[in-house]
């Protein structure tokens, strides 16, 4: 696991990931991560003006921005995935928020079977208010089954019920590594969120209940969603906030 770096303008430390996004965030001593789900989703850059008048309206910079959620139409290509982070990039980088070429903003990107918008959309973001909530506050960037250390997707074109325990099984544990990475632990976590078009029951107790100990008391929220890129098939994000708000 990467060390974490900080984003002190935003007043947040970041585990680096990849260039579109990073594995997480976590506030500064000092200040907290606010979660707002939009009511609607709206085209992703009308979004980011919503996201610029909320920040403004709150006394916070654009720098205080740490994650952000998307919905997507429908799967991408890797090719499809590439062009569409290179505008994203290109929009982080006019609000002067990349640092020497990292992305410090983590990142949700899925696409849902039921609703989908008809172009990528904005649907909720996190950001830095002061006010310590007294535990960690983050999010935890949403991953799919992919193996980064020794390459390829988990169980590739298998959706059978025993290759979908074994995808669920690979993503809780990125979700433990980058929890612990960002210093917090199962017990700070307030929501976990898992996105696939196949069902969850048959692992659900056994393979994330049992695994996430306390956070297991909140539940898991599915959303009947495809991780962004063709292949995947399980994808998971969590969060651990005192405030959430509905915009």
């Amino acid at each position: 696991m990467a060390t974490m770096k900080d984003c002190t303008k935003g007043n947040y430390r970041f585990l680096p990931g990849i260039p579109p996004f990073s594995s997480g965030a976590v506030a500064m001593p000092g200040y907290q991560v606010v979660h707002a789900t939009l009511r609607q989703p709206v085209p992703w850059r009308k979004g980011f003006e919503r996201i610029d008048a909320h920040l403004r309206a709150e006394g916070r910079p654009r720098q205080a921005l740490c994650a952000i959620e998307l919905r997507i139409a429908e799967q991408l290509t890797p090719e499809g995935f590439d062009s569409f982070n290179t505008g994203y990039r290109a929009l982080l980088t006019d609000w002067e928020i990349l640092l020497d070429g990292e992305n410090p903003i983590a990142r949700t990107n899925v696409a849902p079977i039921v609703g989908a918008p008809s172009e990528p959309s904005l649907f909720g973001f996190a950001y830095t208010a002061v006010g310590d909530a007294g535990s960690p506050t983050f999010v935890v960037a949403g991953s799919g089954e992919t193996r980064r250390d020794v390459g390829g997707i988990v169980r590739v074109g298998e959706t059978s019920p025993d290759a979908m325990r074994e995808k669920a099984q690979h993503v809780v544990g990125v979700m433990r590594d980058r929890l612990h990475g960002l210093g917090a632990d199962w017990a700070d976590v307030t929501a976990i969120n898992v996105y696939t078009a196949l069902p969850i029951e048959g692992y659900l107790t056994e393979v994330i209940l049992k695994a996430v100990g306390p956070a297991a008391t909140h539940g898991v929220q599915w959303f009947l969603s495809r991780p962004p890129v063709k292949q995947l098939e399980f994808e998971m994000d969590m969060r651990g906030v005192a405030r959430r708000l509905y915009l």
